[in-house]
């Protein structure tokens, strides 16, 4: 199939473009590099052997959004562009639902425009709020704890109204957990610009200098050592999760979980960081960050009986090809 990539420069979104071109899919990448670099492209090429075509489009800029439409016989949407910072749409709350709730209005209309029978959308696990883990899809979505949170739930929204108005599309909406590592050829992962806000690029850059040192928001949770419990995922079976669902993608509405079924806390990670990597990490706990919770990991059962995917990477693996990645980045 010929899939049009949103944000597919980005962390998720180049991993997922390999693994889709492994996978013998053609690829059309559309990214506007706030957050994303366009290094990516060549890097992808040295991976797969194939280069993607690209566009440097902002998807919430419609008229050149609908260009690559017109340009283009397209199968099928990958839907990733967004801000995805917690805190910072704390901070920011209106250019979160801007960025994030119109490029999704994009995505739908282009896709009833030119007739596209398959939405994958990048969600959340924030869409659950605070309820208690592990969360199952079934689950009713009450008030998120931060704007970031909301603007996925719009979102899911948008495109299931869709869905139910144009019986022609099929939609899958993948709820991710908490992604980390890299590509195990150490040429594609994180790369967030300034301060990162996730856990990971944060460690590598104290580790390499760039910053004083690690702080743990939190260290009060109700927990095995008082820091939040998350459900880390390799970002390589993630993307693997959106190949599968992709390929048994079917007629209405469906709601999958990507994460592995079993939370760790942030300081449990960070130790293994330490001794995977033979490294010691600087690091000091903070008070709390507001949106965030105590504890969160997924079901997972879901997505292994329908679509036969199954996280297969390892809490050793993802602190391993993180600084893999983080040695060789320039």
């Amino acid at each position: 199939m010929r899939i049009l990539v949103t944000g597919g420069l980005g962390f998720i979104g180049s991993h997922t473009v390999v693994e889709l071109i492994n996978n013998g899919h053609d690829v059309i990448v559309v990214d506007n590099l706030i957050n994303s670099k366009i290094s990516n492209i060549e890097k992808i090429k040295m991976i797969t052997g194939k280069i993607p075509k690209f566009y440097q489009i902002d998807v919430t800029d419609f008229s050149s959004f609908d260009e690559v439409f017109m340009d283009n016989e397209i199968d099928g949407i990958i839907h990733f562009a967004g801000l995805k910072a917690v805190g910072e749409s704390i901070l920011k709350p209106i250019e979160y639902y801007h960025n994030n709730v119109l490029s999704t209005i994009n995505v739908a209309k282009s896709a009833v425009k030119y007739e596209i029978p398959k939405i994958i959308f990048s969600s959340s696990a924030t869409v659950y709020g605070d309820q208690p883990s592990p969360l199952e899809e079934d689950a009713e979505l009450k008030k998120t704890t931060n704007p970031y949170g909301e603007t996925k739930v719009i979102s899911e929204r948008i495109l299931t109204d869709i869905t139910f108005a144009y019986s022609s599309i099929e939609l899958c909406i993948l709820r991710y957990f908490n992604p980390v590592g890299a590509h195990k050829s150490g040429l594609i992962g994180e790369t967030p610009n300034g301060i990162p806000n996730n856990l990971m690029p944060y460690l590598a850059k104290v580790e390499k200098g760039e910053l004083d040192s690690l702080k743990i928001f939190g260290n009060d949770y109700n927990t095995i050592d008082g820091t939040g419990i998350r459900d880390y995922i390799h970002v390589v079976d993630l993307a693997k999760g959106h190949v599968c669902a992709l390929e048994k993608m079917k007629k209405g509405v469906h709601v999958y979980n990507l994460g592995t079924g079993t939370g760790i806390s942030v300081l449990e990670l960070i130790k293994s960081f330490e001794r995977i990597n033979k490294i010691l990490i600087n690091y000091e706990f903070s008070s709390r960050r507001t949106g965030d919770l105590a504890v969160c990991y997924a079901s997972v059962d879901k997505a292994e009986k329908e679509l036969g995917w199954k996280a297969t990477l390892t809490v050793e693996d993802m602190v391993r090809d993180s600084w893999n990645f983080e040695k060789n980045y320039k």
